[in-house]
């Protein structure tokens, strides 16, 4: 394969997860592997792994553009987007920066439940693996609605167990993905009922893409 980001062929594998991760998760062995191709394999050139060029894909997908995303942002009639980043998706930082509209907020510069941002402002906002550690994660979508101009974009991945349904981890044992600090906890497991929560926050259509299922899906959720 070759990126969908920067179009290069050096795509490299290494797990990802971790034995504590594996059985707090309940994973099976089959979960095991897609989980770890899903984010352990990557561009050597660029560094997308592979839940990052699935969300590439989507919102290339989205404005109508066929090709790879590090010309996406170079076209013209894209330079206008105003793009809101929350924290670092993956490794699209690198790309939308070159779009003169675009926006990084970290959190806990951004506290997604209240963004202080203008209601209408964005034509796209984008979010990678963020959702599971927000205590309110429909709250935080609907901040997204909000913010977003009519037409707009907010393009998004969630860690989904596609054979699940989601469920809340409160009142169970905490997990951490990375580090067992408070930013990493773990309130949400997501499942193949994701979308539901896009539909709860006031969206009326959601999509799903897919690059490589079942390790690979974005969600985008149409303003």
């Amino acid at each position: 394969m070759i990126c969908y980001c920067c179009g290069s062929n050096k795509i490299h594998y290494q797990n990802i997860l971790w034995q504590e991760l594996i059985s707090e998760w309940r994973l099976s062995k089959y979960e095991v592997e897609y989980i770890n191709r899903q984010q352990g394999l990557h561009c050597q050139n660029c560094n997308s792994n592979l839940r990052t060029m699935a969300l590439a894909l989507s919102i290339m997908k989205c404005f109508g553009y066929q090709g790879l995303f590090k010309d996406f942002v170079r076209e013209e009639k894209f330079q206008h987007l105003q793009i809101l980043e929350v924290n670092e998706a993956g490794s699209l930082t690198q790309f939308l920066k070159q779009i003169p509209g675009h926006q990084l907020k970290m959190y806990p510069e951004l506290d997604m439940m209240n963004m202080k941002f203008a209601d209408i402002s964005f034509d796209l906002v984008v979010h990678s693996d963020v959702l599971e550690h927000i205590q309110h994660p429909i709250k935080a979508l609907s901040e997204c609605y909000r913010i977003l101009k009519t037409g707009g974009y907010c393009t998004f991945t969630v860690p989904m167990i596609v054979d699940r349904l989601t469920i809340s981890r409160v009142g169970m044992p905490p997990s951490f993905h990375g580090l067992g600090e408070p930013d990493n906890l773990v309130y949400t497991e997501f499942g193949c009922d994701a979308w539901k929560q896009v539909i709860q926050a006031g969206f009326q259509e959601c999509r799903l893409f897919s690059i490589e299922y079942p390790a690979a899906q974005a969600l985008v959720a149409v303003r």
